[in-house]
């Protein structure tokens, strides 16, 4: 019998950017970012206490912008930012106020959150969220320091 709940995910964010006020703060989002995460063992340690087991990470260019890209494997599909399995459906619940982009599942607003839906036949979940406003011209634009780091 196929276990559901077992597979891989590939998170993909677009457009980094750093919200520091300083250079203090902007050289401590830079460490994090291109040393920790990108490069750092211990974000792998850490993720894989969480039940994620790193595949692959890399940061890049796209049209001007610094995006990123993480895949990992999970054991058990609640550890994936949140979803649930309930036969016959997978669910995530978020609030109202974020935005979903797009689906490949089916969406349900109620009076207190927003839920993305899929039956249990979908072997690939996703959805495409907005959840900041990254046009806000006091964010810091990182894409310079790619290659520096």
């Amino acid at each position: 019998m196929e276990n559901l709940t077992v597979g891989t995910v590939t998170i993909e964010i677009s457009d980094i950017r750093s919200d520091a006020i300083n250079s203090t703060e902007l050289e401590e989002d830079k460490r994090q970012l291109f040393q920790e995460l990108v490069k750092g063992e211990e974000f792998v340690f850490q993720m894989k206490d969480e039940g994620k087991n790193i595949l692959e990470r890399e940061l890049y260019i796209y049209e001007g912008k610094l995006n990123g890209r993480v895949k990992y494997a999970f054991d058990d599909v609640s550890k994936v930012e949140g979803i649930v399995y309930q036969d016959p459906f997978f669910f995530i619940t978020i609030p109202l106020e974020d935005s979903i982009i797009s689906t490949n599942g089916e969406i349900i607003i109620s009076e207190g959150h927003k839920r993305i839906m899929w039956d249990n036949s979908m072997k690939n979940l996703k959805f495409e969220m907005f959840s900041a406003d990254v046009e806000s011209g006091s964010l810091v634009d990182l894409t310079k320091y790619l290659d520096k780091e």
